[in-house]
């Protein structure tokens, strides 16, 4: 399959996405000669004339703009969002777009290599919030089963 990412997919993401999917052809937007800057509405019939199969993007406003989702509906192509969380930026932020897109996109391309037509996929964004990603034990305190006491 022919993946494009959208210029709002932070650049490192495409190294990532072509490491996880290596049986397939994985481009940025921004390694395309003239592509930067190109609105979504003329993304996703550029992308198709292209041979491009589905776009990944992190616009979830996206599917709210009418001339944008007839462009998506025109085009055919899959559409693949993930979140990028504003509220954890920086590492966090591209952290948890990375886990989100590294747990759930095999599994979406998995499905669209058998589906009859188009379809738009919303991959799961991974809880970055301390309490749900991480666990911190104080032995001390709540010594785990077998815990030497001294």
């Amino acid at each position: 399959m022919k993946l494009l990412l959208d210029e709002n997919v932070p650049r490192p993401m495409a190294e990532i996405v072509r490491i996880l999917l290596t049986a397939h052809d994985v481009v940025h937007v921004h390694e395309l000669a003239g592509w930067a800057g190109t609105k979504d509405i003329e993304l996703y019939a550029k992308g198709k004339t292209e041979g491009f199969q589905a776009i990944i993007t992190n616009d979830v406003k996206q599917l709210n703009r009418p001339m944008e989702v007839e462009a998506i509906a025109r085009s055919g192509l899959h559409r693949i969002q993930y979140r990028q969380n504003n509220k954890h930026g920086g590492l966090v932020g591209l952290g948890t777009a990375i886990a989100t897109v590294c747990a759930a996109l095999p599994h979406a391309i998995a499905e669209l290599e058998g589906a009859d037509g188009q379809r738009l996929v919303s991959l799961t964004a991974v809880d970055p919030s301390r309490h749900n990603r991480l666990q911190i034990t104080d032995p001390k305190a709540s010594p785990p089963k077998h815990w030497p006491t001294s």
